[in-house]
């Protein structure tokens, strides 16, 4: 059983039916379609996506990866307002870019990480660090909706609610980094809608193909569009647009928001009463298992006793469930039967 899922990628199960038979499809006919074609097909996918997350009038560019949706959207910022500094939050993780530096334990990191650095980390949920860093010098800020990599931590709403605040007075760019927690893991289709706040670009990658390669950055209206601006070589492609657009099928006709939310938080609440934790943390079914020790033998025990796939963090006492949002009850119950077992069978 895949609790993990590549990273949060599988989001509606290894092998939907659904989801094959139009990757099939699509397949099967590649050698007839011309670029009008492909252009329908990012159309479709673009309106599908702007009603389930209801992001309607923002405008979708599609990429290849989420490091390259986070660059882009560090560049179209850019481009904005003229400005280079950014501003990210320890432990955090935004892929294999210029960012990749961000996801540290050291949560005393308050940056510049050197003095040419145009690049300031600061702790999460902390507003007064928020407000003495974030001026009219900073190009954008970036944020993931819950941080991942870094061990499944949340920004409360006060904190989004100021920082959007602040971006606005200062003319800083927001950048939600939804590529993680985005895609109904949360029990929202992005995390950060649960406080009610309006990001000006949205990077998306990991579930929205369910294991295709395709990513996206959502760009709200305030953006001009301008030749330049973006670019990709492999965006957008037939394959990656049916994936795509499979996913968002399958998530809205079989109600898996929804269902995220109501699995995911029976799961916390279950794991919660197991013994030898020490906090369970998440939203959904993005959910992170703090341990009173190192969570490698306890995987390890998972997999090789149980048959279970689990994931780590940043912290070592941290493990990670980030399972496809179509899991079932009786599934989440095999996991905690086993974990609870586990835990009480592990040495001190």
């Amino acid at each position: 059983m895949d609790l993990y899922g590549g990273h949060a990628v599988i989001s509606i199960g290894h092998s939907h039916p659904y989801y094959v038979q139009k990757i099939s499809s699509q397949l099967s006919q590649l050698g007839f379609y011309s670029n009008s074609v492909k252009i329908s097909l990012q159309h479709e996918l673009a309106e599908k996506l702007g009603e389930l997350s209801g992001h309607n009038n923002y405008h979708l560019f599609l990429c290849n990866s989420g490091a390259e949706a986070n660059e882009n959207a560090l560049k179209l910022a850019s481009f904005h307002n003229g400005r280079k500094k950014i501003i990210a939050f320890n432990q955090s993780f935004h892929g294999r870019t210029s960012l990749a530096v961000a996801c540290t334990n050291d949560t005393s990191i308050q940056a510049p990480v050197n003095e040419n650095s145009n690049i300031v980390f600061l702790p999460l949920n902390d507003e007064a660090a928020l407000r003495g860093h974030l001026t009219t010098d900073v190009c954008a800020v970036i944020i993931e909706g819950i941080q991942g990599v870094g061990g499944v931590q949340i920004p409360t709403t006060s904190f989004l609610l100021t920082l959007r605040q602040l971006c606005t007075e200062t003319g800083a760019v927001l950048i939600l980094d939804e590529i993680q927690s985005g895609y109904g893991r949360s029990g929202h289709f992005f995390a950060h809608q649960y406080a009610g706040i309006q990001a000006d670009l949205i990077t998306v990658a990991k579930g929205m193909g369910n294991g295709f390669p395709v990513a996206g950055v959502l760009i709200s209206p305030m953006f001009k569009a301008k030749h330049g601006l973006l670019g990709t070589t492999f965006g957008g492609n037939y394959l990656a647009c049916a994936a795509a657009i499979a996913v968002l099928d399958v998530i809205k006709n079989e109600n898996l928001i929804a269902n995220a939310a109501t699995i995911g938080n029976y799961l916390i609440e279950e794991l919660s009463k197991l013994p030898n934790i020490r906090e369970v943390r998440g939203m959904g079914l993005m959910i992170g298992i703090e341990l009173n020790q190192a969570c490698a033998p306890v995987r390890n025990t998972l997999l090789q006793q149980h048959k279970i796939f689990t994931g780590s963090s940043s912290n070592k006492n941290t493990l990670r469930v980030l399972p496809p949002l179509n899991i079932t009850k009786a599934q989440a119950d095999v996991f905690i039967e086993a974990l609870s077992t586990t835990l009480q069978n592990q040495p001190a």
